[in-house]
């Protein structure tokens, strides 16, 4: 059933896209620069090595403007025409303080956030580019940035400090902080299966429900940890899917199935996972349910340098500055959600709907409608890109 796409690059894949609509094109960047627009069908359509080749680390289309695609690729997002892969319109140098690892348009197009290695989030004002916010709070890489559906101006970051963080950007300072080591550590369970490492709880991916009240986030010790945002954007309750038995790297929701709490995961396991979440407690506060959760194995990094490796090693101990003690106000309200959230600290027990064995660690995960058919591609170690049908659901 699986379909593979090649020759769209020479290097490992660490990044795809889909653009918005019935004749939406697809987008994959890789190591060395290479970015690669595709058809529904797998055609390729253009192929363009950036300058200075440096890695493409993220892709998205505006969903304002179907002619633009923003690339990250060192600290330079770069904006493309996908139908004439020409070369840059435009570039946006020094949009990161340091290597982008994540960008995040909202839903008009207006503005687009950037996560990098120093732990910033930047928020980039459109068309131009200019930066109108700079958020420092991460105390590590920052790997993953989201905007709130129906709420442009809430933005979700998360990063190797484990920790998540929503953002009202009338503020440069977040409205909540969850680390998610704390919620391990209150909900007091180190049980190790056999065989299995302890890790931390590393943030990769963050994604948002379309309603705009549910996060997603992947992480290193295994689990999708769960949020929901309540009234006044508080965070009103925390919860876990222990979705692979090493680290996740994606989770995404995918917006165009039954309702908007199905999750499409991958992790270094090499498996993929669809989830239906709208029985979750997180999700559907009236089915609680406490159960325990383990822990799980060793972190692979994008294809990236020693440097991101090192510094998944510090995160390992929470770094703690001056800075803090400013935080203490915010902090000790995430804490005390924390502490509260920690008591329904829950499992998907149920299992995912649909389970893919792919084989390879995932890079990326993108879901997608093609020709009609609804569908996941998936980026792995290799050039190709493997697209797998959700037809059984």
């Amino acid at each position: 059933m699986a379909r593979q796409w090649s020759e769209g690059h020479s290097t490992s894949i660490l990044c795809v896209g889909a653009s918005l609509g019935p004749e939406s094109l697809l987008a994959s960047g890789s190591e060395g620069g290479e970015v690669t627009v595709w058809s529904q069908e797998g055609t390729i359509i253009g192929r363009l090595t950036l300058p200075g080749e440096e890695d493409s680390t993220s892709v998205v289309f505006s969903p304002a403007a179907p002619g633009h695609l923003y690339v990250s690729h060192g600290d330079t997002v770069s904006v493309l025409d996908p139908r004439n892969l020409k070369g840059p319109m435009e570039e946006f140098q020094g949009a990161g303080e340091e290597e982008i690892n994540a960008l995040a348009l909202n839903e008009t197009g207006s503005a687009l956030a950037v996560a990098d290695d120093s732990g910033a989030v930047r928020v980039l004002e459109l068309p131009g580019g200019k930066v109108c916010r700079t958020l420092h709070r991460h105390t590590n890489i920052c790997s993953s940035v989201a905007f709130r559906p129906h709420r442009p101006n809430n933005l979700v970051s998360a990063g190797l400090d484990m920790q998540v963080m929503l953002w009202g950007l009338q503020k440069t300072r977040p409205l909540w902080t969850l680390n998610l080591q704390d919620v391990a550590e209150d909900e007091g369970d180190h049980q190790q299966r056999p065989g299995q490492l302890f890790n931390p709880p590393l943030a990769h991916c963050v994604s948002v429900a379309s309603c705009g009240n549910i996060l997603g986030c992947a992480a290193e010790d295994g689990r999708v940890h769960l949020m929901r945002i309540g009234t006044g954007s508080k965070l009103e309750q925390q919860g876990a899917v222990k979705a692979h038995s090493q680290g996740a790297s994606q989770a995404h929701f995918v917006s165009f199935l039954s309702h908007p709490y199905w999750l499409v995961t991958g992790g270094n396991d090499g498996q993929v996972a669809l989830w239906d979440l709208s029985k979750h407690p997180v999700v559907a506060p009236d089915a609680k349910a406490k159960t325990r959760v383990t822990a799980a194995p060793r972190r692979k990094g994008k294809g990236k340098t020693k440097r991101k490796e090192q510094s998944q090693d510090n995160a390992k101990t929470p770094q703690k500055d001056e800075g803090e003690k400013e935080e203490a106000e915010v902090e000790g309200e995430a804490a005390a959600a924390a502490a509260v959230a920690a008591e329904d600290v829950t499992e998907e027990k149920s299992g995912p709907k649909l389970s893919i064995s792919h084989g390879d660690k995932v890079n990326w995960l993108c879901p997608a409608v093609l020709k009609g058919e609804h569908c996941v591609v998936v980026a792995d170690q290799s050039c190709s890109l493997t697209v797998y049908p959700l037809s059984q659901l």
